[in-house]
C-alpha cells in the first residue's frame, strides 16, 4: 500500500552550491563551476517516521549527521542540466521512500512436501551408505 501523496519539496529546504566539475568539458571546466550540490533539510520535510527512515537507509553515505541529504550532479556540462539532474534524481529517492514494501505472508509447507522432503533425504542417505567402505568379515 502507497503513502498519500506528499507536497512537493519546498524551496527553503533546499541549497544549491555550484562547484569546478571534473571530466568532459575542456577548459570550460576549470573556468566555470557547472557541478551542482544540492542539500535537502529533511527535517523541513515533516516526513512520517516510517517514510523518514526509509529515506535515510536509501540515502546511505548521502546521508549527513545534520539531518541532511547532500546529492552531487557533474554528468553534464552545464549548470542547468546538472542543477536539473539534481532534483530529478532527489525526487525519485523520495519517491521511493514514499513506497511501503509489502508485507510477507507466512507460508508453511504442506503436509505432503513434508513427506516427499523426508522420503528424498532418507533416499540420499541410503545412496551415501552405499558408498561406504566394504567391511570384510
Amino acid at each position: 500500500m502507497a503513502a498519500p501523496d506528499l507536497p512537493p519539496v519546498p524551496e527553503e529546504a533546499l541549497e544549491e552550491r555550484f562547484l569546478a566539475a571534473t571530466g568532459p568539458g575542456g577548459q570550460n571546466v576549470n573556468k566555470v563551476a557547472t557541478a551542482v550540490q544540492l542539500r535537502l533539510d529533511v527535517y523541513a520535510l515533516r516526513l512520517p517516521p516510517d517514510m523518514f527512515l526509509r529515506l535515510k537507509v536509501l540515502a546511505g553515505s548521502r546521508w549527513t549527521s545534520d539531518g541532511g541529504i547532500v546529492v552531487t550532479a557533474r554528468r553534464f556540462r552545464t549548470r542547468e542540466a546538472n542543477r536539473a539532474d539534481a532534483r530529478q534524481r532527489l525526487g525519485e529517492m523520495l519517491a521511493e521512500a514514499r513506497l511501503r514494501p509489502e508485507r510477507r505472508i507466512k507460508t508453511k509447507p504442506s503436509k505432503a512436501a513434508k513427506t516427499r522432503r523426508v522420503e528424498a533425504k532418507s533416499r540420499a542417505g541410503a545412496i551415501k551408505r552405499g558408498r561406504a567402505r566394504v567391511v570384510v568379515d
